[in-house]
């Protein structure tokens, strides 16, 4: 049974923990708030009730899923586990001393790995005692429920390392990608014009939002832009492309839309505020 710690009980952290629990891992769950932990744990058993309610999941399974669950308070409960991946801040400089502290309690042969959704791995392992044992799990929100997961090495992350991360990642029911250590990887990437071109376009006038959102779904799409942002949250999204923009030497395609900032210094984050783009209420 893989011994798989979580660095942050959050919406990404506390989804990951439920598909790892689902595929039978050990899951150590810390974070340094109680109230986040507490919240994260509220997630996982009401996400396991809801699986029961719709058939998904037995009730028996789902108990034996919450055996294999510890919440931890402090870092060196994380020591004996053979990955840990990192879910927290999107700040450059958080993520490095989380890491160098991880470096200096986990065994040699483990695993460090990084949710970061568009960080440079190589960047984030400069330091490191051994960055050959660092590599990017990049997954998707919601992550108990998105498929794809991106695989990521670094400049000095071994084959086995990236082997083993895909393998685990693929015991999760994931569809794991190996992607190349460029700013926001794949999709990240990709998607920063899905999003920004979304936005000039109603700051232009040449539509209103919601006219957006209704032709990309009729192109096909689940979800249009702004609807996706409300979603993912603004404030997150936002910090994402500040970040692809700044890895790319502020390349103007990538560059952030004054629309966006406004939102987020307005503090209308989208679902998680109860208004972003749209108006939102518990029903």
């Amino acid at each position: 049974m893989i011994r798989f710690g979580i660095c942050g009980a959050g919406t990404m952290g506390a989804g990951i923990a439920c598909a790892a629990l689902q595929a039978g891992f050990r899951v150590f769950l810390y974070d340094t708030s109680e109230a986040a932990r507490s919240r994260g744990i509220t997630f996982i058993r009401e996400t396991f009730a809801k699986a029961v309610e719709k058939e998904k999941m037995s009730k028996s399974a789902t108990d034996e899923a919450m055996k294999h669950l510890t919440s931890c308070s402090a870092l060196k409960e994380l020591s004996g586990c053979d990955i840990v991946l990192e879910a927290i801040i999107e700040d450059k400089s958080v993520k490095h001393s989380l890491f160098t502290q991880l470096e200096a309690i986990m065994r040699p042969d483990a695993i460090i790995a990084s949710n970061t959704s568009s960080i440079a791995i190589t960047s984030l392992a400069q330091g490191l005692k051994r960055p050959e044992r660092f590599i990017g799990m990049h997954f998707f929100n919601p992550a108990h429920v998105m498929k794809l997961v991106e695989i990521v090495p670094g400049a000095r992350t071994t084959d086995e390392v990236t082997q083993y991360t895909q393998k685990a990642a693929q015991q999760l029911g994931k569809t794991a990608v190996v992607a190349k250590d460029v700013p926001g990887f794949i999709v990240n990437r990709v998607a920063r014009n899905f999003y920004l071109e979304a936005m000039r376009i109603v700051m232009e006038g040449g539509a209103n939002l919601t006219q957006v959102d209704a032709l990309m779904r009729s192109a096909g799409f689940k979800m249009g832009p702004f609807e996706l942002m409300d979603v993912i949250g603004l404030d997150v999204n936002f910090a994402v492309t500040l970040s692809v923009w700044e890895q790319y030497f502020r390349e103007p395609r990538f560059a952030p839309a004054q629309m966006q900032r406004e939102y987020v210094e307005a503090g209308r984050l989208g679902k998680k505020t109860g208004e972003g783009f749209y108006k939102y209420s518990d029903k």
